[in-house]
């Protein structure tokens, strides 16, 4: 699905952000990559939505090389990739219901289907009764669930996640992490990055080390099991 080649890069300043890593992410996997800040997760992040081009090295997303999209195709491939960020980006004056659907009046689908589908999909994240509220009443793990919703409403085949339990407390960031996981149960495909390994190493099946750029752990947890919730 994803394939990272011999990809560095370094910025204006001479500060190499990665070096010469190769990655490749096959479909329905959930992988955290794992590293101290400025080890260079949050510029793979970039790179795959090519917020960033590479020095040297490419990146397909399947048979797409992603730096030689024009802007229109690039577009599309981002609708098929939902991002989770750190601030959450929430709309304030929307409710939560409202925050979804705008998601889904941007993908220009119809009124029915976000009638139909936002209360199922508020319900995979366990806001089901906060429907009506605004951003402003959810406690930080709930508005990181309302970020998930959001992400997710358009189905996408790739989900990313930049450091999702970051300012998170640690009940919190348990929930969203379950949720990250029922997901990937679910047949999404999940990347994200933390610095938090023993959140991560509970509930995801990939385990990516960065230092300074370069890859310097990649292990599997070989298990079927789904969790519930």
């Amino acid at each position: 699905m994803l394939y990272l080649t011999n990809v560095t890069k370094v910025y204006k300043d001479e500060t190499e952000s990665l070096n010469d890593v190769s990655l490749t992410v096959s479909p329905g996997e959930f992988v955290a990559i794992m590293g101290h800040s400025g080890s260079g997760k949050t510029t793979i992040m970039k790179l795959i939505l090519a917020e960033e081009i590479p020095t040297s090295g490419t990146i397909f997303y399947e048979s797409q090389d992603i730096h030689s999209l024009s802007r229109k195709d690039l577009l599309i491939l981002r609708r098929r990739i939902g991002t989770i960020f750190q601030d959450f980006r929430l709309i304030k004056n929307k409710t939560v219901f409202e925050n979804v659907a705008f998601a889904m009046e941007v993908g220009e689908h119809s009124d029915e289907d976000i009638l139909e589908y936002v209360p199922h999909i508020l319900e995979l994240v366990s806001l089901q009764d906060k429907m009506y509220a605004f951003p402003e009443t959810l406690s930080g793990g709930e508005k990181q669930r309302l970020a998930i919703a959001r992400a997710i409403i358009n189905q996408p085949e790739l989900l990313l996640a930049d450091e999702p339990t970051s300012s998170l407390d640690p009940e919190s960031a348990h929930s969203v992490m379950q949720v990250l996981r029922k997901l990937s149960d679910l047949g999404t495909t999940v990347l994200m990055t933390t610095h938090t390994p023993d959140l991560a190493h509970k509930y995801a099946r990939r385990f990516i080390e960065l230092e300074h750029g370069r890859i310097v752990k990649d292990d599997k947890h070989h298990t079927n099991s789904k969790m519930h919730i």
